[in-house]
């Protein structure tokens, strides 16, 4: 099934939200980034980039559905895309030594 409209409540909601994901991602990307440079450990540098892919994944797929007007279904994908690869960054860094 294929949507091609969204109501101005639920685009009104997706900004809202994707906004807060990249505020928060953000915040848990510098922090982990301000932790790896006060220790040096490598987990904590693969956990910033982790939350910094997922991150960056949330704003590109809000940025090419809004304003490059990309189809939702794409701009899903592609945020789902660099979240599946921010996970799998994040369960590296927790193996790492």
């Amino acid at each position: 099934m294929v949507h091609t409209t969204t109501s101005a409540s639920i685009a009104t909601g997706i900004i809202v939200v994707k906004t807060g994901i990249l505020v928060l991602g953000g915040l848990i990307t510098y922090f982990s980034l301000k932790a790896y440079r006060k220790t040096g450990t490598q987990s904590l540098r693969a956990l910033a980039i982790g939350f910094g892919v997922i991150t960056l994944g949330a704003l590109l797929g809000g940025t090419f559905d809004f304003i490059l007007g990309v189809d939702l279904a794409t701009g899903l994908l592609i945020d789902a895309i660099l979240t599946f690869i921010g996970f799998a960054v994040i369960t590296y860094s927790l193996y790492a030594d």
